[in-house]
This record gives structure tokens, sequence and C-alpha cells, in this order.
């Protein structure tokens, strides 16, 4: 395997910034259209359960621990997207991608079925196993038939399909609640995914038949078991240990030994699972840390938000979700444009360092909610944060792509998904710990609590909120650093005119 270095473009190599006409055939558009049901299934999935996670915490007697549902599907949905992206680059995206969703469906239907919260949240956990494997395998599987040039324009469908995943999500996951049973958010995402399913067999062809490389299981299982590590270990910091004690410290010590071995595993192997010498690249380095700021921001703060608008503002389930779509709307718009317009013209470095500022901009005015706060103003800061998500999110994986070589699209997506879920798993359990610090043990059906209560939700909101706004303060900071597409489409040229030389 030939290890990828970094190269100075050339000018002479630059790439036209007009992009030339393109449209896709009948049989890349079905495949289009594959991809982005499964992105649609993943996506629904995790904005149906927030609306409903206070009803289901309430039903099974868990609310303390309500930051544990969402942790265990983005922790196991997280750590294994290397290992996905990678087979994905060696095996074909097909088979990973019908493998993901039938792990993800039989997550659903026991989750489902689960009669306490230590069932459900293994059963999460199970899930999250194939939707971390559905959303890359997806999202990388663009990239195989789409032009680079042309593919900031389908990236931003990718976003597109996430927005109306949202779009219908938080209202879906309100109603069923209120109309049959949360159980219901979960067996809904057998018949999609049965649909999903379908779609993919018929419309990716077989990859032919090639020699199987060696496989980096070491590396694999390293990386897991660190990733693990670090997320338990923001979990139960704040919450059901204390920090003076022995075992967090134990867990933080051993996920960072975990990471360093396997550095040193990937450095050494013909196949590695993650090359680290993609991060000599300094965009490719700087998307995966942008987009481990903006996750933890993103996810972090605002998965707490519904529980604010049941339980001190009086919404019901289905109220909430709808209040969420000022920020739907606001990204679904966005990511449409940002993707036509980097295109057209093969410019993209704006939309990261504008949408930072205003994801830092609106989480910085959301910290200041109260318990009586004009809900338009809570609607319009919602709005201003999706036009800044819809400005970032899918781009900064383009920008990561457009880093690499061809061979390697599924690595570099999967890395800057990883770190962007690494950061909204780290974010919700460490924003998950300071409520459940704020609240303890108090609920609103506790008639002794009643206002301490709801204030202590929103003291709790305040702080999320603030580290937030700071945290992706620093994603902006970093977005100024970005190169412009002309400079990464000339290096890549440089780096596959190498490969063939040699």
């Amino acid at each position: 395997m030939s290890t990828p270095q970094p190269a100075t473009p050339n000018p002479s190599t630059a790439i036209s910034v007009q992009a030339a006409p393109f449209r896709l055939d009948w049989s890349a558009r079905l495949m289009l259209f594959a991809v982005l049901s499964a992105i649609f299934l993943a996506a629904m999935d995790q904005t149906v359960v927030s609306t409903a996670l206070p009803t289901i915490a309430r039903d099974l007697h868990g609310l303390a621990h309500l930051p544990w549902i969402i942790t265990a599907y983005l922790l196991t949905s997280t750590v294994c997207l290397p290992v996905y992206g990678k087979l994905g680059d060696l095996f074909g995206r097909k088979r990973l991608l019908q493998i993901a969703i039938l792990i993800f469906l039989a997550g659903s239907a026991l989750s489902g079925l689960a009669q306490s919260l230590d069932a459900l949240v293994a059963f999460r956990a199970l899930q999250g196993l194939g939707g971390g494997g559905l959303l890359v395998s997806a999202i990388a599987a663009i990239s195989d038939f789409i032009p680079i040039t042309q593919r900031g324009r389908y990236q931003g469908l990718v976003g597109a399909a996430f927005g109306l995943a949202t779009l219908i999500g938080p209202f879906l996951g309100g109603f069923i609640v209120e109309t049959l049973s949360w159980r219901w958010i979960f067996y809904i995402n057998v018949p999609f995914g049965a649909l999903s399913l379908g779609i993919i067999g018929l419309a990716f062809p077989a990859r032919k038949k090639t020699p199987t490389p060696p496989l980096d299981l070491i590396g694999g299982l390293l990386l897991i078991t660190g990733l693990s590590a670090l997320v338990i270990f923001a979990s139960v910091a704040g919450s059901t240990h204390a920090l003076s004690g022995s075992g967090p410290w134990f867990l933080l010590a051993f996920g960072i030994g975990a990471l360093i071995a396997f550095a040193l595993v990937e450095n050494f192997h013909p196949e590695p699972l993650l090359p680290l010498a993609f991060f000599r690249y300094r965009t490719f380095t700087l998307s995966v840390i942008i987009s481990f700021f903006v996750g933890l921001a993103m996810l972090g703060s605002l998965s707490f938000l519904p529980l604010y608008l049941q339980d001190v503002r009086g919404f019901t389930p289905t109220d909430s979700g709808l209040e969420m779509l000022f920020l739907l709307f606001g990204m679904l718009g966005t990511s449409i444009f940002s993707g036509r317009w980097i295109s057209r013209t093969q410019r993209y470095r704006a939309f990261p360092v504008f949408g930072t500022l205003l994801i830092s901009v609106a989480l910085g005015l959301l910290s200041t909610i109260g318990l009586t706060t004009s809900l338009w103003h809570i609607d319009g800061m919602l709005a201003v944060l999706g036009v800044g998500l819809g400005m970032t999110m899918q781009v900064l994986v383009l920008s990561a792509q457009l880093s690499v070589e061809q061979k390697h699209l599924g690595v570099a997506t999967a890395t800057a998904s990883l770190f962007r879920s690494m950061g909204g798993t780290l974010g919700v359990a460490g924003f998950g710990a300071v409520f459940a610090h704020f609240i303890g043990g108090m609920s609103l059906s506790d008639t002794t609590a009643g206002l301490a209560y709801q204030s202590r939700i929103v003291q709790a909101l305040h702080v999320d909120f603030r580290v937030a706004a700071a945290v992706s303060l620093g994603a902006f900071g970093c977005a100024w650093f970005l190169e412009e597409m002309h400079h990464l489409l000339a290096r890549r040229s440089t780096i596959s005119d190498d490969d063939s030389a040699g």
C-alpha cells in the first residue's frame, strides 16, 4: 500500500473554477435514492426518539439516567464508524449497507419490546451498531458514482435528507407517543428499513471479487476500546461516580493508553484502519477538529431542550417536536443552497467560517432562556442555529474527502463522521452529567419540587449552552485556516500522479 504523502499544489494542475454540466443517468439516480433513503432511516430514528425521551424515562422510572438512552446509541454508532469506512473501501458498500440495516432493524424491534431502562439501553446500543454503519457507508457511497467537482451539490442533498428526516421525526415522535405508545417510535423503523433494504439490493451493483487484504483487527479493537472507555468516563464521572474515586480515572487512563497503542499499531500495518499520514494534511485535520467541535456543541446542548419545553413550558411531546422545526427549516434550506453553490463555483471555505460563527451566536443567545422566555426568542435562535449547521456539517465531510485520494474516501468520510459523532457523544455524556448534577432524582411529578425542579433545568441549560457556544467559537477560529477547493483538487491530482508514477 502506498502511504499518502503531502504534496505542494502545482498551479499548472489547478482545476477550472467552473464545473462542466452534469446529469445522473437512471441507474445513478436509483443509487442516489437508495443512499438518501438509508440516510433518512437513520436520521429519522434519532429525532423520533429525542422528543419521546422524557416520556420513556418516566415510564421506565429512569429520569436521572436519561442521557444513557442517547449515549448508548451514540457510543456504538461512533466507535464502529472507522471499521465500516475501511471495510467499504476494501470490499464495497452494498453488502455493508445491507448488514447495517439488518442490525439496525433488530435493535429497533428489541428496543420497542424493552421492559426496563437497562434493557432499552442495551438494545439502543445494538441499534447504534447498525445506525453508524448505515450512515457512513451511505454517505461514502455517493462518492463512488458522483464526480468530485459535483460532489458538493449531492452532499447538500445528504444534508437535506437529514433535514427532512428531522423535520418529520420530532412531530412523528410526539404524535406516536400521544396516540399510541413510545414503543412504536422503534417499531416504525421496520417498514422504512425494509424499503431501504429492497432499494439498495436493486440499485447497487455487486462488487467484483478481489484478493482479501490483511485486516487491521488489532487496530480496530484498540480504537473501539479506547473510544468506549473515554465515552463511559465522560458519562459516569459527573453522575454516578465522584471524580475523587479511582474508577473514572482508571477508565480515562485506560482509554488514552488504548488510543496510544492504536496509533503505534497504525504506523506499521499495511492496511491501517485510519492512516495517520492523513493528519499531515492541514485541511483534513482541521475538518475533523471542526466536526468534533460542532458535534459536541450541537448534540450536547440540544438533546435536553425537549425536556425544558415539556417540563418547564408545559408542552406536549408533539408541541415540543414542532418547536424544533425552526432549527430544521434553517438547516434544510442552507444545506441545499450551500451544496449547489459549491458545485457551481468550486468554492466552499466561506460556509464553515460563517456557519460556525452563526452557531456560536445562536448558542450564546440560547444560554439566556429562562422560565418565561418569549417563544419567538427561542424560535429565532433555533432558526439561526439551523442555518449555521446547514452551512457546516456536510461541507466538512466534503472538505475531508477532497483532502485524500479517491480510494480512501470511505476512511475520510468515516473519520469526519467519527469526530463529529465522538464530539456529540462526549457532549451528550458531559452535558448529561451536568443535568444529573442539577436535577438529581427530582422530577415534575414530585409535588414537593415544583418550581425548584424547573429552575434546576433552566440552570443546567445555561451551563450547557454557554459551554457549547465557547466550543463553537473554537471551531470558528479553526475554519479560517481551511484551504480552498482549487488547492485541494490540485494536491489531489499531484498525489494521484505520484502514485501512478510509482
